[in-house]
């Protein structure tokens, strides 16, 4: 079975015999694998009025266990935003009564952010439809298929991962 990628280097390999295309092959599917990933997690965060981008807040709020907290450091370390931007995000999703800011009882001038009700609500029905979209997405493998994909990738991303929170 042939995709766009095998035409895309077909092409290169006729136009430019003389490079070698093989990180093609892997990483041209990447991306476009990427792009679907994006387009299944815009449909899963819009069928619950979610921005991606409160969807990255509300998660990590809920990733954090009960009672859903974490101070806004500790979000600007888990959605890699700037602190204006994250106030922005904090503000605009108290708004929509999604988290609520407490006063943190260990710094008297901190503040923490807490996952609401209707936060937790909106933030279990989003993840529950990725994971629909993104099964739907593997379905073509099986689950050891599955799992050495995982850890394939899991060689190729975890230098940069461990790169970038060493800095």
């Amino acid at each position: 079975m042939k995709d766009e990628v095998d035409r895309l280097i077909e092409a290169w390999q006729r136009e430019r015999p003389d490079l070698d295309v093989e990180p093609l092959e892997v990483l041209s599917r990447v991306t476009r694998l990427a792009r679907h990933l994006d387009r299944a997690r815009r449909l899963a965060f819009s069928a619950r009025d979610l921005e991606p981008w409160e969807f990255d807040v509300l998660s990590a709020l809920r990733r954090a266990g009960a009672p859903y907290q974490l101070s806004p450091g500790q979000l600007l370390t888990q959605t890699l935003v700037t602190s204006g931007t994250m106030t922005n995000r904090i503000d605009r999703l108290a708004a929509k009564d999604l988290v609520q800011r407490l006063p943190d009882p260990g710094d008297r001038r901190g503040v923490l952010v807490r996952l609401t009700d209707r936060g937790r609500d909106r933030v279990d029905a989003a993840m529950a439809e990725l994971l629909e979209h993104e099964r739907d997405i593997l379905a073509g493998l099986d689950s050891g298929q599955r799992a050495a994909l995982a850890g394939l990738l899991r060689s190729v991303v975890a230098p940069f991962d461990n790169h970038a929170s060493s800095h």
